[in-house]
This record gives C-alpha cells, structure tokens and sequence, in this order.
C-alpha cells in the first residue's frame, strides 16, 4: 500500500488515512525534542523583545546557524514559533510560555520532561509493562527518590518543574471550593507553602499548618514570609506514613496519593483518619486527576504512565477513588469533575 505523507499544513489527523495517523503519532518523540531545543537555548526570552534573524539567534544561543534554523523552522510548522520572510523568527503564544521571566513559565517542567531522569525509563517502558515494577528503578538501580537526593542538579530541576505544575494547578483547585469556612488547615506533603499559601490568602481568619519531609519544609519559612502568611502557619517537619498533626478542621492532599500504589495511598488516608479523630465535622480535600471515561481524551492517562514508570503510582478513576477512600474510612461528598484536576470532598465515616 502506497501512502503520501507530504501533506501541505496542519491536517486534522483523524482526516487522514490510518496508515499515516500511525506515523503521525510516532512524531511525538521528535516533538519534545525540537521543544526541548527551544527551552534549552531560551529562545523565547531572545525573542521577548521582538523578532530576530536566525543568525542572530544562533549568536546569543551558542548555535549553530544552520543547524538551529531546520529546528526551528519545524517548530514553527506546530506553532511553536512565526517564521517570517528572510529567516527571522518571532514569538507566538505558545512561545511566551517557555519565557523564564513571566509568572506562569512552564520552562523548567519541559526542561525536566526531556531530562534523562524521564527519558531512560520511557525507553524501558516494557520493562514495566512485562513485570508491573517501575523502570526507573530498572534503569537506575534505586527508587525515584533516592536518586533526586544523590543527584541535586536532577532533584533542583524537578522541585522547579513540580513548583511549576503547582501554580498551574492552585488557580483550578482555589475556583472549585471555599476554604474560608475552616478555622485551622493542614497541608500534608505541602512543599514549600505555595499551595497553603495561597488558601490562607482566600481564608484569612484560618491557620494553617504546613507538614512535610524536614528538608523540604526547611525552605519554606521564605516563601510563606513573602505572602505574608508566616504568622499564620505553623511548620511541622515528619512523614506522612506517621501520626500527623492533629486538631484541625481540614486536611489537604494535593497531588499526593498519584505518587503511590494502593497499598501506600490507604496508609495516608488511614492517617489523615485518624488525626481527624471524632470531629465529625471535619474534612479531608483530596486534589488530584480523576481519569475521564474510556475513549475519551485526558492529559491524565499520560501522567498515569509517568506514575508508573517512575514509582508505581497511579492516576485513578472515580471508582477507583471511591474504594480508596472506602478502605481508608472516608466518603465523598461531591460529585468532582473527572477527566481534569479536580477537588474531592471526604467526610469521616465510622
């Protein structure tokens, strides 16, 4: 069978025969290679300022000239750029979010979607796939964690990359519920603060507590400084697979139990349960992805092979979620969104 694939524009796949949808989908590879490119050599904080020739481009990137026009030549074919008459180059709206300087980059979270620490274990995926344990550890001889730690080029770049999907997501979870009627909110596994933070400046009679690893709320007392909610917020350093803090009327875990198997989600739950106690009135929010139907379109089903490649965790459904939150004493009280970051309400249950 003869197929032309030297179709003029951008086609609608789903027009094409599927022979060529096929090769179409193996370009993704290609793809973030030429986005890395992109990122790696800040070519959109050079064009920050207006258009430039590629010659021009290759001298403030370290390039070479030739070579960095064919890519990015191919970035403009998918919008990544404007190519312009006589080889010059301008931003498009793409382009403005790979700008280091702007509020909402997402500069370092494609940095470290094309680091090696991602790279290898794709490239090892039916390792997973034949065995169910995570390639990373396959190609890496130690958990995903222990890595970060040994390497902190690697770790800095991903606590860059999270802070990053962080400050995307907080507007989405902050629209979709009203934290202002808690007094007292712990944030389990909340980093630096940025998420605490932010929903203590939208509940400004409540307290906080921000509970995580020792070395990773260490560095917080800045953030929290800067926001102008330090004196509301208390810094407990521990391990959520021990007693947590106790005495508070919300719960938060955001974007926390995708990192494990069931198994090790239910042991949180099951502590966030009992740190609850009999305050019926209190609540757990989970904010996390719930997965969309089959056959439907959602970002999350790829992140669910990133989980598992990584560290045997998982993006759930909502049945899924359902039994999670059963097993670990909890019910929900909302219908939460599914195909999308979304907010769960749990109650206690006895």
């Amino acid at each position: 069978m003869s197929v032309d694939t030297t179709i003029g524009g951008p086609p609608d796949p789903r027009s094409l025969p599927a022979p060529v949808q096929l090769v179409l989908l193996t370009n993704g590879r290609r793809v973030s290679e030429v986005l890395y490119v992109m990122a790696e050599l800040r070519i959109a904080d050079h064009l920050a300022d207006g258009p430039l020739g590629v010659e021009q481009l290759a001298e403030k990137s370290g390039s070479h000239t030739d070579s960095l026009y064919r890519v990015l030549r191919c970035a403009a074919s998918f919008g990544l750029l404007d190519e312009q008459p006589g080889r010059r180059f301008a931003e498009t709206d793409l382009t403005v979010g790979l700008r280091s300087d702007i509020p909402f980059s997402v500069r370092d979270l494609v940095l470290y979607n094309s680091s090696d620490s991602v790279r290898r274990p794709y490239g090892e995926i039916l390792h997973t796939v034949r065995t169910g344990t995570p390639s990373f550890e396959h190609v890496y001889g130690r958990p995903f964690f222990d890595y970060l730690g040994e390497n902190p080029d690697t770790g800095g770049l991903f606590d860059r990359a999270m802070t990053q999907m962080s400050r995307s997501t907080t507007h989405l979870f902050l629209g979709q519920y009203d934290f202002a009627r808690f007094a007292r909110i712990a944030d389990i596994g909340g980093g630096h603060g940025f998420f605490l933070s932010a929903v203590l400046e939208n509940a400004p009679k409540a307290r906080g507590i921000l509970f995580d690893q020792p070395g990773v709320v260490s560095a917080a007392r800045e953030h929290l400084a800067v926001t102008g909610v330090a004196d509301r917020v208390e810094v407990v350093p521990g391990d959520f697979f021990h007693p947590l803090p106790t005495g508070c009327d919300l719960y938060l875990l955001k974007q926390v139990l995708h990192d494990w198997d069931a198994e090790h989600a239910v042991r949180i739950l099951r502590n966030v349960r009992t740190a609850l106690g009999d305050n019926e009135e209190g609540r757990l929010l989970v904010l996390d992805h719930v997965l969309a139907p089959p056959n439907q379109w959602d970002q999350g089903k790829f992140l669910d092979i990133d989980m598992m490649l990584r560290f045997g965790g998982r993006e759930r459904t909502l049945r899924e979620w359902r039994e999670l939150l059963d097993a670990a004493g909890f019910e929900l009280t909302n219908e939460p969104a599914q195909g999308r970051w979304t907010v769960l309400e749990c109650r206690p249950v006895r």
